[in-house]
Formats: C-alpha cells, sequence, structure tokens
C-alpha cells in the first residue's frame, strides 16, 4: 500500500483519481525542437508528393522524361507519392496539435484543407483517367494545369499560414 503525505494508507482509486486530474501537456507543443523538425517532415512529405504529381502534370504537358509516358512515371512513381503524402498527413496533424486554435481559426488553413481536399480527390480520380491510354492530349494538359495549380494552392496555402496570422 502507498502512503501518502500525511503517513495513512491511500487506495489505488484515490491515486488513479489524482493521476487522471493532471493536465495533459501535449510534448509536441512544450518542446523548442519539436515544431521545426515536424515542419521539415511536413515539408519533405509535400516535397516528394507533390513533386512525383507534377513530374507526371510535367510530362502530360509535353515537358521532360520524354522516353517514358504519363501513366508509366505515374506507376512507378506510385509508392513515393503515397510515403510522401502519408508522411505530410500525419505530421501535419502532429502539427496541428501544438496549437489547434491557432490553425482552426485561422481561415488560410482552412483555404489550403479544403485545397487539400479537393487535390487528392482531383488526383486519385479525375488525373488517373488523363493517364489511361486513349485519353486525349489536350485533356491531359487542361487536367494537368488544374493539377498544379491545386497542388500549388496547397503548397501557397502552407506558407501563408505562418505569414498571415
Amino acid at each position: 500500500m502507498y502512503t501518502g503525505e500525511s503517513g495513512c494508507c491511500q487506495c489505488p482509486v484515490a491515486l488513479a483519481g489524482r493521476y487522471f486530474q493532471m493536465p495533459i501537456q501535449n510534448p509536441f507543443a512544450t518542446s523548442e525542437l519539436a515544431f521545426p523538425i515536424l515542419e521539415c517532415f511536413h515539408i519533405a512529405g509535400f516535397a516528394l508528393s507533390i513533386g512525383m504529381t507534377a513530374l507526371i502534370d510535367f510530362r502530360l504537358l509535353g515537358f521532360g522524361l520524354r522516353d517514358e509516358t504519363p501513366a508509366e512515371i505515374a506507376l512507378s512513381g506510385q509508392l513515393w507519392m503515397l510515403s510522401g503524402l502519408v508522411v505530410a498527413i500525419f505530421s501535419g496533424l502532429l502539427l496541428f496539435s501544438t496549437d489547434p486554435d491557432k490553425y482552426y481559426l485561422n481561415w488560410i488553413f482552412d483555404a489550403k484543407m479544403v485545397c487539400l481536399v479537393i487535390a487528392l480527390a482531383f488526383n486519385y480520380t479525375v488525373h488517373r483517367k488523363a493517364l489511361s491510354p486513349g485519353a486525349s492530349p489536350s485533356a491531359g494538359r487542361r487536367l494537368a494545369v488544374v493539377s498544379l495549380a491545386l497542388w500549388l494552392s496547397v503548397v501557397f496555402g502552407g506558407i501563408y499560414i505562418a505569414l498571415l496570422q
């Protein structure tokens, strides 16, 4: 049995009650290094994911990697794109946990999240159709421009979250 400061025995239920009344500290919010490290992972994840998407989009536009079709580039980079996206989303959730009010009350963060959802939906639905063998090259170019614009809006949204608070 545990004896408290007064010397009398305290039951485990009383100890548990005291333990659960303690304020919960977010380790990412209290560490000086956690936020910059998480931000590096977040940026690296987005760079990997958006970079792979940009390679496909530039190929649809007729720039770079002319020896491969956009579908071949997409197939070979699919794992990299998904890995970068997973890292970016999980590190973003941890960044959000450091100060939820800072992000939730920021209209630029809301706009970034809307653009992210639209970009993801576009990337995994409409954009995939542009990679099919029978797709029109002119439609592919238009979809590539839309894709690049959506992903750039996500990137600039992230930049402006820090600048405009």
